[in-house]
Order: C-alpha cells, then sequence, then structure tokens
C-alpha cells in the first residue's frame, strides 16, 4: 500500500535510458523504481557526507 505522505515525481526519460536503467535494475534484483530511489539516496548519502546533513528545512 501506497503512504499517501510520499511525493509523487515524474521524470521523463528518452527510451536508450529507460532501457539501459531495466537493464541494471533488474542485475541488481530492484524495479526501476526501487533502482531510482536507491542512486537518490545514494547521491544525497554522499552530498552529505562532504557537506553535512541537510536540515528539514533544507539548509
Amino acid at each position: 500500500m501506497r503512504n499517501p505522505a510520499n511525493k509523487h515525481l515524474g521524470i521523463e526519460v528518452d527510451p536508450e535510458l529507460h532501457r539501459k536503467l531495466r537493464y541494471v535494475a533488474k542485475y541488481e534484483g530492484r524495479s526501476i523504481n526501487g533502482q531510482i530511489l536507491y542512486l537518490v539516496r545514494q547521491c544525497i548519502r554522499d552530498f552529505e557526507e562532504k557537506h553535512g546533513e541537510i536540515g528539514p528545512d533544507g539548509q
């Protein structure tokens, strides 16, 4: 069941990028959505390690 507090993020990608993302996601045992969330979390973790934690107000 979806969490009603979650935000929806629609993105548009070209067919080649979608094909490659689907391949990587399947290889790593994730859905495409799961793979995108994994990459976003990894990006934020790396950013916070370098620049400090992002606070609740976005600063």
